[in-house]
């Protein structure tokens, strides 16, 4: 793929690229092997791709006995083959190391990308706010899809960035084409069709705008479906067959267009979330992308290779960005597709200094942005001090020895940009982003035991099991990441399951049991004395709710 005709050294050093990578796996590491399991997707994730080397079946994908046909198989392969390369117990970072190398290649794509359009110092700017926002960190940490499918959207929109610059000129070879319907083909088969609703909706735009859509031809579209087809189909087949259609009912019927018509799984959020949450999702750059906004505004029609990159980005945003609002399911990753985009532009604005003159400074538009970014940030970084706290009711050390650091750097990183000293700046802003990633996920999430109600009961099954093969059933706590730690097994019922599960299986059963289930639980044992092993106390972040669990044997003859 060729660069941008006269775009200022638009190539940066394999060292560039290998910095990159290093700051990246610096950043997203803290917490990655110590974090349990998050409820509800990445455990379910994890659990579904566990029973795969279990049941050495990578056709279906189930969850315990549920059938589990809302994604495609891609991510579940990947993590499949992480676990099984990596060969040792049963351990949720082994599944998440598909996501890190995702995040990686995502940053690593978005620097390539931005170099080729602005220049190498914008292209390394760009993987810098990448590698350090918060939603990708969150994502990188994650069993999940979104980092995986953020790398294909990446790469995809960056060979389609080089059909575009370079649509003038006479020859276009296969390399472009050829990584943008392989990016689509593994894009379709980690979270469908995502991918082509990104790309498609930024050709369409650009079509728009530029009244001709010849290049497009460029992307050999025949045999682009074709790649895509021979990507996709054999397993989609496969599917198809052994679940008789119902994985096409249950991934696009159900899960796909319920997110689009109603707000799925409590998730129903007006249209303008996305733009209130960008100051957290974005952070700590967030304050950056409004004041590149005059600058993008500026270059959008130029005839240029800087105006046809500009509205490249734009194209790539916008269109996206209102479908991610329009639908009803929103949750605080979705936008995360179009944030290259934006750290391209935001970086090329900060080489300008976003516009603003020393004579005539826009101190509006820079205090709005630093207010709303402060805000953003500072709570964020101010709740990772508090969580401890309301949780377990103590004070983290760790969490409160961070507060004035980051903060401070942060304010620092605010004045340097004011004083259009943007090199100094974005060090500072990244030197608040790292602190704050390491102390939150490298010791205060993880030592927050209230919220891993899972992780508790794991140890107090492990304390107390009377078998090896022991099987625990839960009354009124089912979260995935408990079937996850304490194994494939592990029954999520009611207090009267959990009462004939200890009948049953008097020698080995175990049961753990919610205060809300202990009158259903004692009532079904008929005046049977159950044997305490354990309590602990949790709060379940996903109802917003506090538990109490008791884990009981049953009594002895």
């Amino acid at each position: 793929m060729s660069a941008v005709p006269n775009a200022p050294a638009s190539r940066l050093p394999v060292l560039a690229y290998l910095a990159l990578a290093v700051l990246s796996v610096l950043l997203f590491l803290p917490g990655f092997f110590d974090l349990p399991p998050f409820d509800r997707d990445e455990a379910r994730f994890a659990q579904a791709s566990h029973q795969m080397l279990e049941s050495g079946d990578y056709v279906d994908i189930r969850f315990q006995d549920e059938a589990r046909h809302k994604k495609p198989v891609g991510i579940y392969w990947l993590q499949t083959a992480a676990t099984r390369l990596v060969d040792g117990p049963k351990d949720i970072w082994t599944f998440r190391i598909p996501s890190l190398i995702g995040a990686v290649l995502a940053v690593l794509a978005t620097a390539w990308t931005g170099a080729r359009m602005f220049g190498g110092t914008v292209g390394f700017l760009a993987g810098v706010m990448m590698a350090s926002c918060v939603v990708l960190g969150v994502e990188a940490r994650m069993a999940k899809t979104d980092a995986v499918l953020l790398s294909t959207i990446v790469i995809g929109q960056a060979a389609l960035a080089s059909l575009y610059l370079n649509r003038h000129a006479e020859r276009s070879g296969w390399a472009a084409p050829l990584v943008f319907w392989i990016a689509a083909g593994i894009g379709i088969l980690i979270k469908g069709p995502i991918v082509l609703l990104v790309s498609g909706t930024t050709a369409l735009v650009l079509a728009v705008l530029d009244r001709r859509a010849g290049w497009l031809k460029r992307l050999r579209p025949l045999v682009g479906l074709a790649i895509v087809v021979a990507i996709a189909a054999p397993w989609l087949i496969a599917i198809t067959i052994k679940t008789k259609g119902a994985f096409f009912a249950e991934s696009v019927g159900h899960d796909m267009m319920g997110k689009v018509v109603s707000g799925q799984e409590a998730k129903g959020l007006p249209p303008g979330y996305y733009l209130g949450t960008f100051w957290v999702t974005f952070a700590p750059w967030s304050f950056l992308a409004l004041l590149a906004v005059p600058w993008a505004w500026r270059h959008r029609k130029g005839t240029g290779p800087v105006g046809d990159a500009v509205r490249f980005c734009i194209a790539w945003i916008i269109p996206s960005w209102l479908v991610f609002e329009a639908v009803p399911t929103k949750l605080l990753h979705y936008t995360l597709p179009v944030f290259p985009a934006i750290a391209i532009l935001t970086a090329a604005a900060a080489r300008e200094h976003f516009l603003r003159r020393a004579e005539t400074p826009r101190w509006g538009l820079f205090s709005v942005a630093t207010v709303f970014g402060a805000v953003g940030f500072g709570a964020l970084t101010v709740a990772v001090a508090v969580i401890p706290y309301l949780v377990d009711g103590r004070v983290d050390p760790v969490a409160v020895s961070m507060l004035p650091v980051v903060l401070v750097l942060y304010a620092l990183a605010v004045r340097l940009f004011a004083q259009r000293r943007e090199t100094p700046g974005f060090a500072a802003g990244l030197a608040a982003a790292a602190v704050l990633y390491a102390g939150t996920y490298g010791a205060v999430l993880p030592g927050i035991d209230g919220v891993w109600i899972s992780r508790q009961a794991a140890r107090t099954v492990a304390a107390a099991r009377p078998c090896t093969d022991s099987v625990v059933a839960s009354a009124g706590y089912s979260e995935p990441s408990l079937v996850f730690l304490l194994g494939t097994g592990t029954r999520l019922t009611h207090g009267t399951g959990a009462a004939a599960h200890l009948v049953e299986n008097p020698s080995c059963g175990l049961a753990l049991v919610t205060d809300r289930e202990e009158a259903e639980f004692r009532a079904a044992l008929k005046g049977t004395e159950p044997v305490p092993l354990g309590r602990f106390t949790g709060f379940n972040y996903n109802t917003g709710k506090r538990l109490t669990l008791t884990l009981y044997g049953a009594a002895r003859p």
